[in-house]
């Protein structure tokens, strides 16, 4: 097969995905946050009913993805809950030290832990003066 007809395949594939996500309310996305502390970034996305093996990190360029998947049943009543295949990219708020990122899962709510490659120094007016002495 040639480069043409592959894009076109791929493109057709991707028109299908979302016309499958207009009729299932629309694609995935797992709300995030991001917090700080002097050393760590962390970021924190609700992935309830996500099986930890599913989730893959992915660190390039200055951005972390997530994928993972949450199953959905067959013989769903009523649907409110979104379920399937996610992906989420995010950009780092800060600069990072690269493959640095810890992860955990618990309670629905992946927490992944980056270094910060320039730690915040608090200096207390107290400490400050001592330093002059």
């Amino acid at each position: 097969m040639n480069e043409p007809v592959l894009g076109r395949l791929q493109h057709l594939m991707t028109l299908r995905e979302d016309v499958e996500s207009l009729t299932s309310g629309g694609p995935w996305v797992p709300a995030a946050d991001w917090y700080e502390s002097d050393t760590h970034m962390t970021l924190c996305l609700d992935v309830p009913g996500v099986q930890p093996g599913s989730l893959e990190l992915l660190e390039e360029d200055g951005t972390v993805t997530v994928t993972g998947e949450r199953d959905v049943p067959e013989r769903r009543l009523l649907a409110e809950r979104p379920g399937g295949r996610f992906t989420r990219t995010l950009t780092f708020p800060l600069e990072t030290v690269p493959q640095s990122g810890e992860a955990q899962l618990a309670g629905g709510v992946l927490q992944v832990h980056f270094e910060k490659r320039h730690p915040t120094i608090e200096i207390t007016a107290r400490a400050e003066r001592e330093a002059e002495s």
